[in-house]
């Protein structure tokens, strides 16, 4: 496998399939993917403070959050669209999906999930192909990585057929070292039971 597809990540860690739409886990910071959209784990408020938000907001600029902040509140289950500011035209959209309600609250496997499937509903209305995926609800939210992507692969598996069939490929970015393996390892684990979509490539 090519190891440096994307400006500043470091992958794909491992490549998989769910029906047409093609998985791959990286390494690295989101805000340097070349990619169409990042998500960001925000919270109702659109207030991008730390983790993730804070970092999209670093590199793109206040714009985002400024645009973003428009239709606040937006309820955890419920994501929106804004354009990525000074990370255009790497990436081109940011998708804010709520894991929390508020600033630096904890947040739970159930509320990612929920944020992960809006995210990527907002990405399928918006003709949206392409996205990257941080581990929502890590971090300032309080879970566990393997947590984190178990609830984004079950969110992914429960989209309906038609808002599969316009997605075609979901990046998952780990931030540290441990992280992208632990991802791979969540992702081998998804991969290996037969109920599931998803096969390893």
């Amino acid at each position: 496998m090519n190891m440096v597809v994307a400006l500043g990540l470091e992958g794909p860690l491992a490549r998989a399939k769910c029906g047409s739409i093609t998985i791959e886990v990286y390494k690295g910071d989101i805000t340097q993917a070349e990619i169409e959209a990042i998500v960001n784990p925000a919270n109702s408020l659109m207030i991008m403070g730390g983790g993730v938000a804070g970092a999209i907001r670093r590199a793109g600029g206040e714009e985002i959050e400024a645009e973003a902040r428009k239709y606040a509140p937006v309820p955890v289950g419920k994501a929106i669209v804004t354009g990525a500011g000074k990370l255009q035209p790497r990436v081109r959209y940011v998708i804010h999906a709520p894991t929390m309600e508020r600033p630096a609250m904890r947040t739970t496997r159930e509320k990612v999930e929920k944020a992960t499937r809006a995210a990527l509903e907002a990405a399928a209305s918006r003709g949206i192909r392409e996205v990257a995926l941080p581990a929502m609800g890590a971090g300032v939210g309080g879970l566990d990585v393997k947590t984190s992507m178990e609830a984004m692969l079950d969110a992914l598996e429960s989209l309906p057929d038609d808002v599969k069939s316009k997605i075609q490929r979901i990046v998952f970015v780990g931030y540290r070292d441990a992280d992208a393996k632990k991802m791979v390892e969540v992702l081998k684990e998804r991969a290996s039971k037969r109920t599931s979509c998803i096969e390893l490539t």
